[in-house]
C-alpha cells in the first residue's frame, strides 16, 4: 500500500514538473526572438515565470522598428496566470505591433490598441508600458496603461521613477486617453521597463521594491543592460516570487544633438504631458 502511494506521488509530482516545463515553454515562445538595437543603443531583458505553481503568466516585453527608423519597446501583464492569460498577452503585442507601424503617437497606439481589444469581447486586462525612441532627434516619448513606473538614471547622477500620467489598462474603458510624456536623451543612462511581480509581492510593498531597483539602476548607469537585466531580476527573489516577471533594459550612450531644443516639448493636447532631458 505504502510503496502504491509513493508511486503516485512520484507520478503525479513528474507530470506537475512536465506541466510546467510545458507552461513556460509556451510562454517563452511568445516572447521575442530578438531586441533591435541602434549605434549608442543597447537592449537586453530577462523573463521568469512564477516559483510555485502553475503559473503561466501574460508578462511580456517586446522592442520592434518603426518606419522612418524609429524604434518602439513595450512592457506589460495580463490579467490572470492561465493559458487565456497567455493567449492574450499575444494578442496584445501583435495589436501594439500593427497599430505603431501607422500610428506614430504612443498615446494614441495605446488608445487605439484598447479599442481593438475592446472589440474582441475579451473578458481579460492588460497593463502596459510604450515607448518610442527617434534616433535622429534622440527624443524618447512614452505613455503607460495602468502600468507600473519605468526607472531611470544617468551616469552624472540624475535619476528617478518615472510617474507619469496615463490612462487605463487595455480592454477596460471604452474610448481611453493615454497621456504622452516626451524627453529628449542626451547623457548617458539607462532606462529600465519592469512588470509588478519584479518589485511587488504578498509581504512586499512595491515601493520598496522600485526603490532596490532605482539603486541597482543608479549604480550601473550607461553599463551593460544585459547584467543590470540580470540584477534587476533578482530583485524578484526577495518579493516571493509569487508571479512571473519581466525586465526590459534600454541602454543610451548619449546624445550630440542641439541642447538649445532640449526640454521645450511643452504640452500639446489635454491628454498629454510634457517633459524634460533625461
Amino acid at each position: 500500500m505504502l510503496g502504491q502511494l509513493t508511486a503516485q506521488a512520484r507520478e503525479g509530482a513528474q507530470l506537475h514538473h512536465a506541466r510546467v516545463e510545458l507552461a513556460e515553454a509556451l510562454q517563452r515562445e511568445m516572447l521575442p526572438a530578438s531586441l533591435p538595437v541602434l549605434p549608442g543603443l543597447r537592449t537586453a531583458a530577462r523573463y521568469a515565470p512564477a516559483q510555485h505553481g502553475l503559473d503561466i503568466g501574460g508578462d511580456w516585453y517586446d522592442g520592434f522598428r518603426l518606419p522612418e527608423g524609429a524604434l518602439a519597446f513595450s512592457i506589460g501583464d495580463v490579467q490572470g496566470h492561465d493559458v487565456a492569460a497567455a493567449a492574450f498577452m499575444g494578442q496584445v503585442r501583435v495589436c501594439l505591433r500593427a497599430v505603431a507601424a501607422v500610428v506614430s503617437d504612443p498615446g494614441e497606439v495605446l488608445g487605439r490598441a484598447n479599442d481593438v481589444l475592446l472589440s474582441m469581447d475579451c473578458e481579460l486586462f492588460a497593463t502596459c508600458s510604450l515607448l518610442r525612441f527617434d534616433p535622429r532627434t534622440g527624443e524618447l516619448q512614452g505613455a503607460r496603461a495602468g502600468h507600473v513606473p519605468a526607472v531611470w538614471a544617468t551616469v552624472d547622477g540624475r535619476h528617478g521613477i518615472a510617474e507619469d500620467p496615463g490612462g487605463p489598462p487595455l480592454g477596460l474603458v471604452p474610448g481611453a486617453g493615454y497621456g504622452v510624456t516626451r524627453r529628449r536623451l542626451t547623457a548617458a543612462g539607462s532606462i529600465v521597463l519592469l512588470t509588478d511581480g519584479v518589485v511587488e509581492g504578498p509581504p512586499f510593498p512595491i515601493e520598496v521594491g522600485l526603490e532596490r531597483v532605482s539603486r541597482l539602476v543608479r549604480e550601473a548607469a550607461g553599463g551593460d543592460p544585459d547584467e543590470l537585466a540580470a540584477e534587476v531580476m533578482k530583485v524578484a527573489d526577495s518579493t516571493g516570487h509569487a508571479d512571473d516577471a519581466a525586465v526590459l533594459v534600454i541602454s543610451y550612450d548619449g546624445h550630440d544633438g542641439d541642447e538649445d531644443d532640449e526640454g521645450d516639448e511643452g504640452r500639446d493636447g489635454p491628454d498629454r504631458a510634457g517633459g524634460g532631458e533625461a
